[in-house]
């Protein structure tokens, strides 16, 4: 799965040294017995994984960079996995469940279909169960071309370089890929690729991009509401809404 030419051009953005590659095969059996709540999960598992690897670990011994820890978490290493897809996989969910099965920070390069999927989780200690960990927020960017890429996926990969990010600690380090992330997803809906490290960029970015997803999601439904309405003067008040919503959405895409 390695020689994938989407995963490989990730991996080779990342400009890892030697050090840190690993290279082994994850089992899927593993993933289902960490990561797999229910029953339909464990099928989505069997049904839609192909092949599941550990490329790298990003610890203080393999890249140079110190651990990470306080209360709330500890970073002792960022794990690298990629996972090859097979044709109609729950790719959304499994990208979740992977995520999950995995107790440290993991930056995942997946493939299916659609081309490319890069994500990150931050993490943090459950608090309630010792030695446990759960997701803090997941942060995905999909349909990622490393061939014939445009200008904005083109500064993304070459943004991702380890070289490019903070050596502070590990979870600067991550938040430097996921902000990347969620740099792209900004530059899909503004036009430009504008990678920051800026705490305060960062945090406006992100807001930014939560609100235009939570109102797309609503106006989505409201279309669909529109649309099945047979009363007019409801159809009319249905639209201003949708249109005041486009609106909120246009002043949170200044910030991205």
């Amino acid at each position: 799965m390695t020689t994938d030419g989407g995963i490989l051009a990730i991996i080779n953005a990342l400009g890892l040294p030697p050090e840190a590659r690993v290279d082994a095969r994850v089992p899927k059996k593993l993933l289902v017995e960490q990561g797999a709540p229910t029953s339909a999960d464990k099928r989505a598992i069997q049904d839609g994984i192909d092949e599941l690897q550990w490329l790298a670990a990003c610890k203080p011994t393999t890249i140079g960079v110190p651990s990470f820890a306080d209360d709330t978490r500890e970073y002792l290493e960022v794990a690298v996995v990629a996972c090859a897809f097979r044709p109609g996989a729950k790719a959304a969910r499994l990208i979740e469940l992977i995520h999950r099965a995995i107790p440290y920070p993991v930056l995942l390069v997946t493939t299916d279909e659609q081309g490319v999927a890069l994500s990150a989780a931050h993490k943090r200690h459950a608090q309630n169960e010792a030695n446990k960990v759960v997701i803090e927020r997941l942060v995905s960017v999909v349909g990622i071309r490393t061939e014939h890429s445009n200008i904005n996926e083109t500064a993304f990969l070459q943004s991702l370089a380890l070289a490019k990010q903070s050596r502070r600690d590990l979870f600067t380090l991550y938040e430097g890929w996921l902000a990347r992330i969620e740099a792209l997803n900004a530059a899909r809906l503004n036009g430009a690729f504008a990678a920051s490290d800026e705490p305060a960029v960062v945090e406006r970015r992100r807001e930014a991009l939560e609100a235009h997803s939570r109102l797309a999601r609503e106006i989505t439904g409201l279309r669909a509401k529109a649309t099945r309405e047979k009363q007019l003067n409801r159809r009319v008040d249905l639209n201003l809404e949708i249109q005041r919503l486009e609106a909120e959405i246009a002043a949170h895409d200044k910030n991205l």
